[in-house]
């Protein structure tokens, strides 16, 4: 979101991901405590290591001095440093003493620190919508008849390209290859003949532990892992190349850094680590999907949520001065956001939920409500918020297709689904829907802009966004099913409002202005 702490989109599962998906990564290979044994020689009393193994972060000034001090410290408390972001003053620790964040915490140079988890180590928050519906042989040669010259085989089936002038920015040009959209999330499959020819290793790493992993393929997910990561990057980049469908932007690059843990869970330590390698890989736009676990809202009063909340900012906030402007997706709970009383039912994810009342404007849902991040509403196949997207007046920055029920929204032929169609590994394409789709459309139109203006700061690309957006007004009274109840409140006017944001992202715009 633009405004300082101010909105929230959950981690966002889509309509084709089980619940809950915050990948708990294990980390056993992570390195060993790096201060030495003298530092140990003074220790009258051994911490304790009785307690579950976690993980930390441990937020301190950011200078090297600080860093190094507060790492022999880290040490003597029985934590060992997995890695220092120095350059946002951010420690990530491994510890099994039940009191060590209480003990670096008082620490000098310490301004917080907080478990990222619940549950020991060795445990996706991604925000679909129901199980995703891949396409038989049949229904793919079937759309393949329909195809027009010059399009791909599937994007008969794309109503949402259309939707946000797409079809007809991509006859102006499909975007630059000197741009590159990040996909933060369970990882992508660079073998699939849509992502293939605009992937970008360089900038591809696994960022599961906390500590990225370039090593060739680490990008990828598992064949037991969500092909979120995948249908996400594709969404945003895949090739207009005569295969399978088109992407928002088909001739920018995409890369992928794996967030999300074998387990579904996307913990503190792997966003920041995600967010880091992409300012430091020269990424333009960067794609959040999802929320950090455990915690769907992420409470300024309590100590550990607190510290999570200012080591996802430091990072979001160094990539965006970087120049990577951060897209992410609202959330699928059809929540207003921009209320003072929520029930947040599913935190912690790892462990044991619980109903929890919390005020949006204190806890947040990171890294969707931080200062300076695109927070994107979904919209359905009639241009309407889709039934299930959050939404909030100055929380919600823009909207964009993100897909609905075709029983509520259904869309032109030929296209047949009101789902967002995308690739998935193995080569194959399935329908999805959720907060987590209408975000890479605007990480797509995101990504035109800077083609289109390629020294424009990511202050000046989020600007291009918004004023290029087409204006929507309130849909008012909104009754999505039909059953005469009103399902949600929209406040605001054309020009901005809690279900639209600025209005619905518009290609188009963005390559001819």
């Amino acid at each position: 979101m633009t405004a300082p702490l101010a909105r929230s989109r959950t981690l966002r599962r889509s309509i084709a991901v089980p619940a809950g998906m915050a990948l708990a990564t294990a980390l056993a290979f992570l390195p060993n405590v790096t201060a030495s044994a003298a530092d140990h020689a003074t220790q009258a009393t051994p911490a304790a290591t009785d307690g579950p193994a976690l993980s930390y972060v441990v937020n301190v000034a950011s200078d090297e001095g600080s860093s190094a001090a507060v790492q022999r410290e880290i040490t003597k408390a029985g934590g060992t440093v997995v890695i220092a972001y120095d350059k946002i003053g951010v420690i990530v620790a491994h510890s099994s003493n039940p009191d060590f964040a209480q003990t670096i915490r008082k620490v000098h140079g310490v301004d917080s620190a907080g478990a990222t988890r619940t549950a020991p180590l060795p445990a996706q928050s991604t925000g679909d919508v129901g199980t995703p519906k891949t396409l038989t042989a049949a229904e793919v040669a079937a759309a393949g008849e329909q195809a027009a010259p010059g399009q791909d085989p599937l994007e008969p089936l794309q109503w949402d390209l259309p939707a946000i002038k797409a079809d007809k920015a991509h006859e102006k040009t499909l975007g630059s290859r000197d741009v590159t959209v990040a996909v933060l999330d369970t990882g992508v499959d660079d073998t699939h003949p849509d992502i293939a020819p605009n992937f970008d290793r360089a900038a591809s790493a696994s960022c599961v532990s906390g500590k990225p992993d370039t090593s060739d393929g680490s990008w990828r997910p598992t064949a037991a892992e969500s092909p979120h990561g995948t249908h996400v990057a594709g969404e945003i980049a895949g090739a207009k190349n005569g295969v399978g469908i088109t992407g928002v932007a088909p001739g920018v690059k995409v890369s992928g850094i794996k967030v999300g843990n074998p387990d579904g869970f996307f913990y503190t330590e792997a966003v920041v680590c995600g967010f880091m390698f992409a300012a430091e890989h020269g990424v333009d736009v960067t794609n959040n999907s999802y929320y950090t676990d455990p915690w769907n809202f992420n409470c300024n009063d309590d100590p550990d949520q607190k510290a999570l909340i200012k080591a996802v900012s430091r990072a979001s906030l160094y990539a965006e001065k970087k120049g990577a402007v951060n897209v992410a997706a609202a959330g699928n709970e059809n929540n207003d956001l921009a209320s003072h009383e929520l029930t947040d039912p599913v935190s912690p994810n790892d462990s044991t939920p619980g109903d929890r009342v919390i005020d949006p404007h204190n806890c947040l849902d990171i890294p969707t409500q931080l200062p300076g991040v695109v927070t994107v509403a979904a919209t359905g196949a009639k241009g309407l918020k889709s039934s299930f997207s959050n939404y909030g007046q100055g929380v919600i920055d823009i909207a964009a297709p993100g897909g609905d029920s075709t029983k509520y929204q259904t869309p032109d032929a030929p296209a047949v689904s009101g789902l967002i169609l995308g690739p998935v590994p193995g080569g194959k394409w399935s329908y999805m829907a959720g907060t987590s789709m209408a975000s890479p459309h605007v990480a797509g139109v995101a990504a035109l802009i800077k083609s289109t203006h390629p020294n424009a700061s990511a202050a000046d690309v989020k600007d291009l966004l918004y004023g290029q957006a087409d204006a929507t007004p309130c849909t008012d009274p909104y009754d999505i099913n039909g059953d005469g109840k009103i399902d949600a409140v929209c406040v605001g006017g054309k020009g901005n409002n809690g279900f639209y944001g600025h209005g619905i992202a518009d290609a188009l715009d963005a390559v001819t202005k």
